[in-house]
């Protein structure tokens, strides 16, 4: 089994990148679907800097006119949730009136999705969905609908695919879990 060492911690091989891949040509299918025929142009929203590769394999296949924009959102320290979203970085263009996909990497608690979703309707957004790689459904409890989802995974501390510990490992291809 590979591994890698980041930091203190060691993370063994989890999810091959061939599955990622092919989970989010399943998920761009579904988008596609969710959006064809729109006469307006949606905004994906791409949080960084986690769905950052994520995106990058979504967005090309997606067939419809759309603008892309980012924001910035942190809420992690090590491998833990602070509880606290701090906006880094703000929205890199004008929602309102605007339909918005949200690309998340990860979704476990739901508090950043939650966040997003108040904040962007609080900016005018007229409607906002989500669209995650990863769910954590054992760990999410929040109101917040996850509209678009690759693929759902145990509540276990992972990196690569654009996820991190303390900013390291996000260019791994596959995706590590803790040992």
């Amino acid at each position: 089994m590979e591994k890698v060492t980041l930091h203190d911690k060691t993370f063994v091989s989890y999810i091959p990148n061939k599955d990622i891949v092919e989970a989010t040509k399943v998920l761009s299918q579904k988008v596609n679907d969710y959006y064809k025929g729109s006469e307006d142009i949606p905004v994906v929203l791409c949080v960084m800097n986690g769905a950052l590769l994520f995106a990058g394999e979504l967005i090309p296949r997606l067939d419809f006119p759309l603008e892309i924009m980012t924001v910035k959102l942190s809420s992690y320290q090590g491998t833990e949730s602070t509880g606290v979203i701090h906006e880094i970085s703000g929205i890199t263009g004008n929602v309102k009136g605007r339909r918005v996909l949200v690309v998340e990497d990860i979704v476990d608690t739901g508090q950043t999705v939650e966040y997003l979703s108040y904040s962007l309707k609080k900016q005018g957004a007229s409607e906002v969905k989500i669209c995650t790689m990863l769910l954590k459904p054992e760990v999410y409890k929040r109101e917040i609908p996850l509209d678009f989802v690759a693929m759902e995974i145990p509540n276990r501390f992972i990196v690569g695919y654009g996820l991190d510990y303390n900013e390291l490992g996000r260019n791994l291809k596959d995706i590590y879990v803790l040992e």
